[in-house]
């Protein structure tokens, strides 16, 4: 065999990998070209209520008559359904081809590793290059349509999903970076930061989540996790200050039960802190 026809053979399953990678990439940007804005929800540790922020956000937005769909992407905690209502749900092919969303009122687009699940009690035991597999077929397969905001609820930390976003949509609007008051998740919201900037994906701005509990019976404000700290964070780092969301008991019934906070009650001092924040996004987005 001449050296030619062996570099010929060589050079073939290399090449079928770079078309099909190619083929890849020009799927997903067709389809996320049909979503406006693409904005990924973070947080530097568990605990600090990233999904309960993801899925309220999301549906404030949705009040607003925004079109907006959910990328759950948390693929080893799956909990966005739950907080929906729609857990147990399975995904269905579309007729043209394709993945069809989970919808739920007020026609919100959800996708979720939840609903690949026969038993919510299932772990999901993926290395990184199945987990980027799933976020391409997430992405390029999913009949999003055409939407305004695609908000996608990360896993806590700085690991493989984050870095899949920032390779898949590297035009995306960035990051919102959600933190609890308390000084160990105020250094694990920096660690995010960094971590974000690194990357080269823009920070929209920090959440201070839980600031504050309201006390159900009373009205008065608790500081059961310090307030302020975000604040401070973000004016540190030069970072927009998006708002801080207090801790009510009914957020947690509320998400419990599979029924948006910001629903349920929307005359609330958290729904409405829920609502400034989705402004001040719609502002610094939209411009």
């Amino acid at each position: 065999m001449t050296e030619e026809k062996k570099l010929t053979v060589n050079a073939g399953p290399g090449a079928d990998k770079m078309r099909q990678k190619a083929q890849e990439e020009m799927k997903i940007a067709r389809n996320m070209k049909r979503i406006k804005h693409k904005i990924s929800v973070m947080s530097g540790k568990g605990g600090v209520g990233k999904t309960t922020v993801s899925v309220n956000l999301a549906m404030s937005l949705a009040m607003m008559g925004k079109k907006v769909g959910i990328l759950d992407m948390d693929i080893h905690g799956p909990n966005v359904p739950k907080m929906l209502g729609i857990d147990g749900s399975r995904l269905m092919p579309s007729e043209e081809g394709g993945i069809l969303p989970i919808t739920v009122k007020p026609g919100i687009k959800v996708i979720s590793m939840a609903f690949l699940l026969e038993n919510p009690d299932t772990p999901v035991i993926w290395r990184g290059p199945l987990k980027y597999s799933a976020m391409k077929q997430f992405l390029g397969d999913v009949v999003w349509g055409d939407l305004d905001y695609l908000i996608i609820d990360l896993p806590p930390g700085t690991g493989d999903e984050h870095m899949n976003v920032a390779q898949l949509l590297p035009e995306s609007e960035g990051a919102i970076i959600v933190t609890t008051p308390q000084e160990v998740a105020l250094l694990d919201s920096r660690k995010s930061v960094k971590f974000a900037q690194t990357l080269k994906m823009p920070v929209i701005g920090i959440v201070e989540n839980m600031s504050g509990l309201i006390c159900p019976y009373c009205g008065k404000e608790i500081k059961l996790f310090k307030s302020g700290g975000g604040e401070k964070s973000a004016a540190d780092m030069g970072l927009n200050f998006l708002g801080k969301i207090p801790l009510e008991p009914k957020i947690v019934e509320d998400s419990d039960n599979g029924t948006p906070f910001v629903t349920e009650n929307p005359d609330s001092r958290s729904a409405k802190a829920f609502r400034e924040v989705a402004e001040r996004v719609l502002k610094i987005v939209e411009g």
